[in-house]
């Protein structure tokens, strides 16, 4: 069964799923609608609520779009820990008259939103924090999802091939939000320039896996239920190396969508036998787009740039701290999972002290949340936003898609020019 592919979008501009509230329908529909390819994130929602998201989408567009799923992993934290941490925040449960969620340690039901997707058959399903179980992408891949996987290093790419994805998110640094790490103990802190480089070095001598192959890469490595494959060995190219060629911009699948207005772009200029990349962490506007694409990425997934948009669900006191060139850093003392969020008192307050355990910390300081967020209280939610967060527009996902697509058409023309084309 044939399944999606990034050249069958009119721009290589992939909307990032965005958890908490930001990602919402309508933005997803708008960003398809536009020619793009828009996300609805299933993080801490449940399987009814995500079905009730797909077929909003549907209603408003019948553009291919995604759906993410944050994939399990991990072993609940020590007890201890977690009481430690629910002590240092008892003056912020004080502050903001709530107590303390229960800090459980769950999946996010997994498996039932697995399944719920299945039937649903989105264009894409996208998995983050672990590789999904082999049984789970020949699930996918037999009802014509294809499957991507994020990644940040090298060896989680290669790890990423040999479960059978479709395409790698190439998370780097940069990137707004949860790190994509499988292990969080090592936050991933290669930025996306590098990044892509050393993942398009790390994949370029193996071959994809083939529709209906299981997990099971050149190396002999397979993925089983539940695991997390360190150290697999097959991985692919990606399509969208860049190629400047003497002729002019002559660049590969991954900018061939950008054709459309001509831009000396083509089809055809090299053809890379492998995997996608999508290139996410840090890309705020048509230059960033062109930027990834010469770095050899199939297309670029913006997450901060949407955020400001009327489609998405982000609070008022998130929409003005975004507006602000204020400093991001990584942090796990909103959830217990490094994250990169604009720096506000609360992170100052409590990263030091807050422990690796998540979900834990997400479920404690989530009551603390919303009452921040209700108060528009900016300095004590999570302000998660990538390190370009300042160059976000308040302008409908639609038109932004659009005048991503002209700006980097642009930019590529005048990289081009350089070289004397």
């Amino acid at each position: 069964m044939d399944r999606f592919a990034l050249t069958d979008l009119d721009h290589p501009i992939v909307q990032a799923p965005l958890a908490g509230g930001p990602s919402t329908p309508a933005l997803a529909a708008a960003v398809s609608a536009a020619g793009g390819l828009g996300f609805l994130a299933t993080g801490y929602k449940t399987p009814e609520a995500v079905g009730e998201d797909v077929a909003a989408v549907r209603a408003l567009t019948d553009a291919p779009f995604g759906v993410n799923v944050f994939a399990g992993g991990g072993a609940p934290a020590a007890a201890s820990e977690v009481e430690r941490y629910a002590g240092e925040l008892a003056g912020e449960s004080e502050r903001l008259g709530v107590a303390l969620g229960s800090p459980r340690f769950d999946d996010d039901q997994f498996a039932a939103k697995v399944e719920l997707l299945i039937e649903a058959r989105p264009a894409v399903v996208s998995f983050t924090f672990a590789l999904p179980p082999a049984r789970v992408v020949e699930r996918l891949h037999a009802v014509g999802s294809a499957v991507w996987i994020t990644v940040t290093t090298p060896g989680e790419a290669r790890a990423a091939v040999a479960a059978g994805a479709d395409a790698l998110v190439v998370q780097g640094a940069e990137a707004g939000g949860h790190r994509g790490t499988f292990d969080d103990a090592e936050p991933g802190e290669i930025a996306l320039l590098p990044l892509l480089q050393l993942v398009t070095a790390a994949t370029a001598s193996h071959a994809s896996v083939p529709d209906g192959a299981t997990a099971e890469a050149a190396s002999g490595a397979r993925v089983t239920d539940g695991a997390v494959a360190p150290t697999a060995d097959g991985a692919g190219v990606t399509d969208g190396v860049a190629a400047l060629t003497a002729g002019g911009a002559g660049v590969t699948d991954g900018v061939a969508a950008l054709t459309a207005g001509g831009a000396g772009v083509t089809d055809g200029a090299v053809k890379s036998p492998g995997l996608p990349l999508v290139a996410a962490g840090g890309i705020a506007n048509g230059a960033g787009v062109a930027a990834v694409l010469a770095a050899g990425a199939a297309a670029a997934q913006l997450g901060s740039a949407f955020m400001l948009t009327p489609e998405a669900g982000t609070s008022a006191p998130h929409r003005t701290a975004l507006a602000d060139p204020a400093p991001t850093a990584l942090t796990r003392a909103f959830s217990g999972r490094s994250a990169r969020g604009i720096v506000n008192r609360f992170m100052r307050d409590h990263d030091a002290a807050a422990p690796r355990a998540y979900p834990e910390i997400h479920h404690l300081t989530a009551p603390l949340r919303a009452a921040a967020r209700a108060n528009g209280d900016a300095d004590a939610i999570n302000l998660w936003a990538g390190q370009a967060h300042e160059l976000a527009e308040a302008r409908p996902a639609g038109e932004l898609v659009t005048q991503l697509a002209v700006d980097a058409r642009t930019a590529l023309r005048t990289a081009a020019a350089r070289f004397g084309a």
